[in-house]
């Protein structure tokens, strides 16, 4: 009974770990994998591109997400690395301009209205665009109203109350 109990824990502990690829093989859920794919997921490895130093791969995926499918959630994360500088030159101006595309996308909650919250801070702070308090609040309000409470705490920080 010993004995079948040892071989029962060896063989989950075998299926518990994980299979690495051969070498030079990252498999496919590397990030390295979709940086040339048609599949829209590859936006979400964007993330990781960046988070692991990759900036250059970073970026490659984004762009080509927002010129496929106006992807919100590539235009948000494209102006972070623009607006901090970290991997490329910084350029406060294309990060608003993208801000400002992900604000004016149909959708409706989400990461459309994380860019309606930033692309309104960056009118109130003039962030690489003129300053335009009117514009500020009324994005922040329409942030606000779809549920974002970074925007609502702007808003009272303007003075403009929730």
């Amino acid at each position: 009974m010993r004995r079948r109990a040892r071989v029962a824990l060896a063989a989950a502990l075998m299926l518990s770990q994980p299979q690495l690829a051969p070498a030079g093989d990252e498999g496919d859920l590397s990030y390295r994998h979709f940086i040339d794919s048609p599949r829209r997921i590859k936006c979400l490895y964007g993330y990781v591109a960046d988070k692991t130093g990759d900036h250059a791969s970073a970026i490659r995926i984004f762009e080509d997400c927002i010129a496929r499918w106006n992807d919100v959630y590539s235009m948000i994360w494209l102006a972070q690395i623009l607006e901090s500088g970290i991997g490329v030159p910084r350029d406060e101006g294309r990060a608003a301009r993208l801000m400002e595309r992900g604000a004016m996308t149909d959708e409706q909650g989400g990461y459309a209205t994380l860019a309606r919250y930033h692309w309104g801070v960056a009118l109130a702070e003039g962030r690489g665009v003129a300053a335009d308090p009117v514009r500020a609040r009324y994005w922040l309000q329409r942030a606000a109203d779809e549920g974002d409470t970074q925007a609502a705490d702007y808003l009272h920080r303007l003075g403009a109350g929730h």
